[in-house]
Order: C-alpha cells, then sequence, then structure tokens
C-alpha cells in the first residue's frame, strides 16, 4: 500500500469550472447531503501504456474529486496475472502526474483478494453463488442470445456444502485450469445477458507481480472492481459507456455482498494499516473520447509496438500518452481538448485537427521561438566581407515581451528553406525571387542578384544584396516588402537529426475494414520522416522536452530521450496550421 501524498500541481488542470451532467450529479449529492466529501479512483488495469481516451478519464476522475475538495485514488487492476506488467504500472503513475495530478493512495485490487475470497465465501453461504464444471465453451452456449434466454447449468443446484468445500478446493490449487468456475446465481433468462450467472472467480495457475503463487484463482473484473469501490469508499463511480450495461451486476454485488454491515470481511485490511471505510459508490457513466485517424484498442496498439511497425509504446506516432508526449503534445492542449468538448452520453467520432489545433494553441502561447532550416539552401550576402559575423538580439515570443530576448549570430553565408525561393515563381508568391526582394527576419530587405547552379542545373546558392538602410534603427527600416524569410548562419549552425511526424494512419476509421484492406494496411508509410536540418546554437542547447516554434516551420520538441546539446534530436510535434484540410 501507498500513502502518497495528494499535493496539488500549481497549474490547475480546469479552465474554467466546468458544468455537465456528472459534476451536476455530484452537486445535487453534496446539497442533499448524501456525502460529506468526494471520493473518484482511476482504475487502469496495467497490461499496457495509457493512451489518449485514458486522458478524459483521467482527467473527469481526478479533476472533479479536486473540484470538490475531495480525493482520487490511483487504483491498478491487476487481475489478469501474466498480460500485466510492473513497467506500465509506472509507465501509469508517471503519465497521471505528466497530465498534472496526483493521486490520494496508489492502490492495486491484489490489496483486496483475502477480501473478495471471503466476500465469495459469504455469496456461497447466502445462497447467491455455486461451483460450476461447465467448460467455457459450454457456458458460453448454455448462456443463450441476446433475443433467447440461457439454460441453467447442471451444477447449479449443488448444495451449499458441496459449493463451499469445492471452492475452498479451488482456492487450495486441487484442480486443473478451466476445469472449476465460481458463478453469481441471478437469472439465466435476464434480458441483460450480463446477469446471466457471471462469473466470479476463474482458475488460473499464473504467477502474480504482486502476490507472486499465493493465489491459484483470480477474481473476475465486474467483481473485483465494484468491490474495490466499495471497500475504499468510492462515492463516484465514473466508467466509460459500455459499461452502463453492467451497472445493475456491479449494484447486484454491492448490495448482495453488503461490505458496510459485515466488517469482517475487511478488518484485517485495517488492521495491516489501510484506510478502508466500506459505503456503496453509485456508478455514472460517459462516453469515451474517439479521435479520428487513431485506434485506442490496447490490443491493436501491442501488436504495433510487437510486429515492429512502430519504434515503442512511446514512439511519438503512437497515441499513448507516452507517445504524445515525446511527440511534444502538452498537458494543457489534451487538457484544452477534453474541456472543449465536455462531457456527455453520446458517442461521437472527433475530428483529429481538433486535437492538434488544441496543441498548437496552448504551444502558441507558452513556446519560445528559434530559427531553424531543415532543407537548406545558401544565401550569400556578396556586399559584406567575408569575415562579417555580428549578433542579434531577437524576441524569444513576438507576442509576450516577458519571455524576454536571445542573442542570435549572423554572418556573410546563410542557410534559407529551399521552398522559399522560386526560380520560376507561381502567382502569388512572396517569398524570394530572381531580382525579388524579401525581409530576412530580424535583418533587413535582401534582394535576390544572381543564382549558382550545378552541371544538372539544381540551384546551390543565391547571392544576394542587401539594403543597408532596411536594418533595424535605420531610416528604410519601415520599408515594406511582402515576404519575411527565415534563415541561420551556416558558419554558426548546428547540425542536428529532425524527425517529422505525422499521423499513424492515412484513414480516418482505420478500424473500418469493410474497403477489403485489413486496419494495419491504413498505415501512413509517411508518418515519419528523417532529414538532417540546422539549427540556431541557442535551439541547440535546449533540455529534453523543451518545445520551440522553429519560425514558419511549426512546433518541435527535443526528444526527451535521445536528444543531446552536442547532438540535438527534434521531434516535430505539429504543423503551424492544419496540413491535412487540404
Amino acid at each position: 500500500m501507498s500513502n502518497e501524498s495528494a499535493a496539488k500541481p500549481a497549474d490547475s488542470p480546469e479552465i474554467d469550472a466546468p458544468r455537465d451532467f456528472i459534476r451536476q450529479i455530484v452537486r445535487e449529492d453534496l446539497a442533499k447531503g448524501k456525502h460529506s466529501a468526494i471520493r473518484t479512483r482511476f482504475p487502469p488495469e496495467p497490461n499496457g501504456y495509457l493512451h489518449i481516451g485514458h486522458a478524459k478519464a483521467i482527467w473527469l476522475d481526478f479533476g472533479i474529486a479536486r473540484e470538490f475538495g475531495g480525493w482520487c485514488n490511483l487504483r491498478l487492476d491487476d487481475t489478469n496475472p501474466g498480460k500485466e506488467d510492473p513497467e506500465f504500472v509506472e509507465g501509469i503513475k508517471d503519465d497521471v502526474r505528466w497530465l498534472g495530478y496526483e493521486w490520494h493512495d496508489l492502490r492495486h485490487a491484489s490489496d483486496y483478494f483475502e477480501v473478495f475470497y471471503r466476500a465469495a465465501i459469504k455469496l456461497i453461504q447466502d445462497g447467491h453463488a455455486y461451483v460450476d464444471d461447465l467448460t467455457a465453451e459450454q457456458m458460453r452456449e448454455y448462456r443463450g442470445t441476446l433475443t433467447g434466454p440461457g439454460r441453467h447449468s447442471p451444477f447449479r443446484d449443488r448444495s451449499v456444502e458441496e459449493n463451499l468445500d469445492l471452492f475452498r478446493r479451488m482456492r487450495a490449487g486441487e484442480f486443473e485450469d478451466g476445469s472449476k468456475t465460481l458463478r453469481a446465481k441471478i437469472d439465466m433468462a435476464s434480458g441483460n445477458i450480463n446477469l446471466r450467472d457471471p462469473a466470479i472467480y476463474r482458475i488460473r495457475k499464473v504467477t502474480h507481480q504482486n502476490t507472486g503463487d499465493a493465489w491459484p484463482i483470480y477474481p473476475m473484473y465486474d467483481y473485483a472492481h465494484c468491490l474495490s469501490d466499495a471497500l475504499e469508499g468510492i462515492t463516484h463511480s465514473l466508467c466509460s459507456l459500455e459499461f452502463e450495461d453492467h451497472r445493475p451486476l456491479y449494484d447486484w454485488f454491492v448490495d448482495k455482498v453488503d461490505l458496510p454491515n459485515h466488517p469482517e470481511l475487511w478488518e484485517h485490511m485495517q488492521e495491516a494499516g489501510f484506510r478502508t471505510e466500506p459505503a456503496k459508490p453509485r456508478q455514472i457513466e460517459f462516453s469515451r473520447l474517439n479521435l479520428s485517424y487513431m485506434i485506442t484498442s490496447k490490443r491493436k496498439l501491442a501488436q504495433l509496438v510487437n510486429e515492429g511497425w512502430v519504434d515503442g509504446w512511446d514512439d511519438p506516432r503512437m497515441n499513448t500518452l507516452r507517445g504524445l508526449r515525446r511527440r511534444g503534445f502538452t498537458p494543457g492542449g489534451i487538457r484544452l481538448l477534453i474541456e472543449r468538448l465536455g462531457v456527455s452520453k453520446q458517442n461521437s467520432v472527433i475530428d483529429y485537427a481538433i486535437l492538434e489545433n488544441c496543441v498548437r494553441e496552448d504551444l502558441d502561447a507558452s513556446a519560445t521561438r528559434r530559427m531553424a532550416v531543415i532543407d537548406p539552401l545558401k544565401l550569400v550576402i556578396t556586399h559584406l566581407p567575408e569575415d562579417h559575423e555580428e549578433t542579434l538580439s531577437l524576441p524569444n515570443h513576438p507576442k509576450d515581451e516577458s519571455f524576454g530576448t536571445r542573442q542570435v549570430p549572423f554572418a556573410r553565408e546563410l542557410w534559407i528553406e529551399r521552398e522559399d525561393f522560386a526560380e520560376v515563381p507561381p502567382k502569388g508568391f512572396h517569398r524570394l525571387k530572381p531580382e525579388g526582394e524579401v525581409r530576412l527576419r530580424g535583418v533587413g530587405i535582401v534582394k535576390c542578384e544572381q543564382i549558382v547552379k550545378d552541371a544538372d542545373g539544381n540551384v546551390t546558392e543565391l547571392h544576394c544584396t542587401l539594403d543597408l538602410e532596411s536594418r533595424s534603427g535605420m531610416p528604410g527600416a519601415d520599408r515594406k516588402v511582402k515576404g519575411t524569410i527565415h534563415w541561420v548562419s551556416a558558419k554558426h549552425a548546428v547540425s542536428a537529426e529532425i524527425r517529422i511526424y505525422d499521423r499513424l494512419f492515412n484513414v480516418p476509421t482505420p478500424d473500418d475494414e469493410s474497403g477489403g484492406k485489413t486496419w494495419i494496411e491504413h498505415i501512413n508509410p509517411d508518418a515519419k520522416r528523417i532529414v538532417q536540418g540546422w539549427l540556431e546554437p541557442s535551439a541547440a542547447s535546449a533540455k529534453p522536452e523543451q518545445c520551440f516554434q522553429f519560425e514558419r516551420l511549426g512546433y518541435f520538441v527535443a526528444d526527451r530521450i535521445d536528444h543531446r546539446p552536442d547532438a540535438p534530436v527534434f521531434n516535430r510535434t505539429v504543423t503551424l496550421r492544419d496540413t491535412w484540410a487540404r
């Protein structure tokens, strides 16, 4: 057990006080005196890293607790050994904190295994559970269909004594995997298929990462989840919409076990130092965060990693929170998206461009500016001396003077973006062209006087002149030209690896295989491109995860793993504007 501090970060994730149907329920419950304090939990399974969909659940679970002066536990649903890993536990904790939240207690479902077992004994004694010998395939057969009722198992009417004996022997490890199952005795004719005698325990002789080989039986999610909520005194159990049909089962387990009135089931937890205040929780469902051009299936995300389609769970093309973080997406941008979308019970798919715009908006306010060139073309200012060097003072943020200024070296030979020159310019082209003028950011106006080409006819250099009267502080500094371009001093520029990332899938609904292609075939081959770029020196010295707007190119972040000042690596987070709209 962990009683880690519930300290709040200085910057609250909430932009304004949100008003949605869940918060209205919470307000009404407090006003009626139903609860004196709000308690929530975020209960991920540690069988993979969190993805963008989890961000909404985190925002709700932790945000509502904070907003109403309560607390939120982080509870790892580790009831499925063999698929779970301590690495994922640490990743989940890191992701929650990255989004700006801290938990009250760190709990594991495995902390409560003894309580679940004792509660199962109680259900058997009360005639609400039985041990079944049907195989998994036979149980599916007996379960019935959505339009027809199920059938009773031939083992459903075993006596309480026989069920207790068999279940205790299951606990002792006497039976083989899958040979017996403890099931709830509810209603095989129920219109809600979840109530047709669902499984409570299955035999699995698998080593558990927390409890070792102590348990050869493990509880099912629907059983463990609701009792965990009840044990922790959770007031509002928030979950996604697919669990709406599970709510009657949630309430059935909570009511039949009745933890508040049966302290013999959980008093040992308090003696061991766990804060345990059993109460009846209320489950409330909300729609998930679904974005176009993304998948949120953990199985498919794991497949991308295991089959080498991506470079790991934190690959910037992935929609895991670790991947988005490495890409340079910000907690503020993600929270802004969720805040603007709000909370409802209506499932929908949100355009990925909305997320990108929220990240742009957040970075526009917070990212300092730097100059970089990723497809260089040399520009020589011919009438400056060959050894000319000077240092310019440029603002770190054009919209916020509080960001201060930086020193940028300027010399006779510069790198500019190749696309900023056109020998035969298209209509409306306002950058550099033969005999044309353009303003160099922070320098002045240059005119293209001569083009130098190689033997194949490719442009290799532009020879230009600088209008000295157009420099800062000079009388002609306000002279108007239509275009402004960025640059870096060729002598001082630092070489960098620039990773150009884009959407992992090239169709809005990659899961839709109706066109005859599998979801794997929808992977965007251009989602990652690596080029050599040139940076002004102050960008190269960035710390890992420091974000910049590379002027006129987009938002970039120093890679949190690979970047070093002597070998810079930058990832493109997002373009300056939506390029997919075209």
